[in-house]
């Protein structure tokens, strides 16, 4: 979801920001979130705090602070990259699957999935779930071609960071490094991207060589 369907990074990083500013705590540029994301808000709660409060009770409670200001301020500036809603629906009409595996919370992903894509059916939606280990453990995957019914043989894992690209080595699916997200080309290409996409189109071009 975030870097590859949705542009979420002003919305993390104002939210992320506010609960540092409240606690007296240094903030972090929009940049630096951009490294900060991709293993979930717990881990983006460890990344953004002063390494000596970096202690788990209070991890807790700062990670609660932020999914309650987040889930009031999650579609201020938040909007799909341009180009991604005709992917989805281009996709759709040559009968093409589409799912969703991300590490941000479960709970807040359907409000936004239902309010940017309210037009898009897509075969599973899920998120960091209890007793689920995030990405890039493939769990989340399995989960997905499961519900899809669908072979590992068959898919493309479309991400932006490296954590997504070991995720689809890890589920033996085939993997797009999105140019248009967080990170860089170099991370993707390291991480073994077995396919670069610059642009939602390009996503296209490379789904209708499997067609």
């Amino acid at each position: 979801m975030d870097g590859t369907l949705l542009n979420t990074l002003g919305d993390l990083c104002f939210c992320g920001n506010y609960i540092l500013a409240k606690h007296g705590f240094p903030t972090h540029s929009s940049d630096a979130y951009r490294y900060f994301v991709g293993n979930g808000i717990m881990k983006l709660v460890e990344r953004i705090l002063p390494e000596n409060e970096r202690v788990p009770s209070f991890m807790n409670q700062v990670y609660k602070e932020f999914m309650d200001f987040y889930q009031q301020h999650k579609m201020d500036t938040t909007a799909p990259y341009d180009g991604i809603v005709p992917l989805l629906d281009e996709l759709a009409a040559c009968g093409i699957m589409s799912a969703v595996a991300s590490n941000k919370a479960h709970e807040a992903m359907d409000e936004l999935m239902h309010h940017y894509f309210p037009h898009t059916t897509f075969s599973a939606v899920l998120g960091k779930r209890p007793n689920v280990p995030p990405k890039p453990a493939p769990d989340i995957v399995f989960d997905i071609l499961s519900m899809s019914q669908v072979q590992a043989s068959e898919a493309l894992y479309i991400g932006d960071t490296a954590v997504d690209m070991e995720t689809a080595r890890r589920a033996g699916v085939r993997k797009i490094g999105a140019l248009w997200g967080f990170r860089t080309k170099e991370e993707l290409m390291t991480a073994g991207a077995d396919f670069l996409a610059a642009s939602p189109a390009e996503v296209l071009d490379i789904v209708r060589g499997f067609c």
